[in-house]
């Protein structure tokens, strides 16, 4: 799933507009004019689309969660580690974190979309890379929980 497709089915499950995705975006520290975010949010048969890098995506995903949960206060003498490079694992567990979804809230926004699953294997998503039950989550996962929250199955 490109970063763009990721832009437009969160804008639409979130009913977010333009002016709001560049807010969040500065908020996760990436500055974004809206009509910049409009060329993100375009087809890429369409004139004048552009490619939304993983900066913009993940400033995205953070600014959502700091505009839902509040900012995050550094501990003292703890440096912020660099943030992994984006995907979709990073990209679920920060939806959950922004949408502030229990297992049961996420089980229940999959069931919306008509996807059964089991606590273990929801789980295992969340997990680190190297952990021997560590379970990628794949394109077509994420889709359909997007499209659960779009059916109403999580808070927005």
């Amino acid at each position: 799933m490109t970063n763009n497709d990721l832009l437009r089915s969160l804008r639409y499950a979130l009913k977010l507009d333009g002016e709001t995705i560049a807010e969040l975006c500065a908020l996760g520290g990436h500055e974004i004019k809206p009509i910049d975010v409009l060329k993100l949010l375009k087809k890429e048969e369409e004139t004048g689309f552009a490619v939304c890098a993983d900066t913009v995506m993940g400033a995205f995903l953070d600014g959502l969660i700091v505009s839902r949960r509040g900012a995050q206060e550094p501990k003292p003498g703890v440096v912020k580690a660099p943030e992994a490079a984006l995907n979709n694992n990073l990209i679920l567990r920060k939806l959950r974190i922004a949408l502030e979804l229990n297992e049961e809230g996420m089980l229940a926004v999959l069931a919306k979309a008509g996807v059964q699953l089991s606590k273990s294997e929801l789980s295992a998503m969340f997990r680190a890379k190297g952990h021997r039950n560590y379970k990628p989550c794949g394109d077509q996962f994420l889709r359909n929980f997007i499209r659960g929250l779009t059916l109403g199955g999580g808070k927005t």
